[in-house]
């Protein structure tokens, strides 16, 4: 495996590089980059690795601005002190954010995963889009794309589109839609969850909420993110440091 690692504080770097050689030991570090224009240059002359390990601050830039000027593509692991760029780092071939200090767990989790991804998808990029693609629509093939709710003597049919969010409260299951109405359902989010695949996650124990409902979302202390719907709603709805990562890729596939 052929890694290059784009990093301007040299120790960093040469930890870096111990500790990726200690998880294994067959990786090759091509070169060491240290600025937004170094690595611009590096990739205009010669071809790009297998894998990029990118530092985000750097001394004339961030290592986005790289984008910019060439394409990249291979997968990158953004390793960063600061968290609060990794909705950014998913749009540009992030595959995982790991925040400084790096452990030997976390370096060997985010190869893990990009050695799997190789597994899966081998080929172009355009390729693994293609795969991936295919892979979600057999997955929503098997999914419901509509949830009946009974109401007084009825059924009522609401599709995805339609449904804002479900939530728990008293330990009783609502869905909300995006026209204000809100009913009491039988379901719980865990089966809820099952039916609506892709297109709601879960925020916590008590939401799970469509990705169309979504206008943003902000820091919450320490290292959550609160999401903000496009509606008025009386109740906060916080996502842990854990799900933290996964809710950004989500929202930027």
């Amino acid at each position: 495996m052929k890694i290059v690692i784009i990093e301007d504080e040299i120790l960093v770097a040469e930890e870096l590089v111990s500790n990726l050689k200690q998880i294994d030991p067959n990786i090759e570090i091509v070169t060491i980059l240290s600025s937004v224009k170094e690595a611009v240059n590096y990739f205009n002359a010669n071809s790009q690795p297998d894998l990029i390990f990118s530092d985000i601050q750097l001394g004339d830039g961030l290592s986005f601005d790289i984008a910019k000027d060439i394409t990249i593509d291979v997968p990158v692991i953004f390793c960063t002190a600061f968290d609060e760029y990794a909705l950014e780092a998913f749009r540009v071939n992030g595959i995982e954010y790991i925040l400084k200090p790096f452990s030997l767990e976390s370096l060997g989790k985010a190869l893990m995963k990009f050695q799997n991804m190789q597994k899966i998808m081998a080929g172009s990029i355009a390729q693994k889009y293609e795969a991936a693609m295919e892979a979600l629509n057999a997955k929503n093939k098997n999914s419901s794309t509509t949830i009946m709710v009974k109401y007084r003597d009825r059924l009522l049919p609401f599709t995805h589109d339609k449904i804002a969010l479900f939530y728990l409260e008293n330990e009783v299951t609502y869905v909300q839609c995006h026209n204000g109405k809100i009913y009491s359902m039988s379901e719980s989010l865990e089966e809820l969850e099952h039916k609506t695949a892709e297109k709601f996650f879960r925020m916590n124990r008590q939401f799970l909420v469509n990705r169309n409902a979504i206008i943003d979302v902000s820091d919450y202390f320490p290292r959550k993110l609160k999401v903000n719907l496009l509606f008025s709603f009386d109740k906060d709805i916080i996502v842990s440091r854990e799900k933290r990562s996964r809710l950004l890729a989500w929202l930027t596939v």
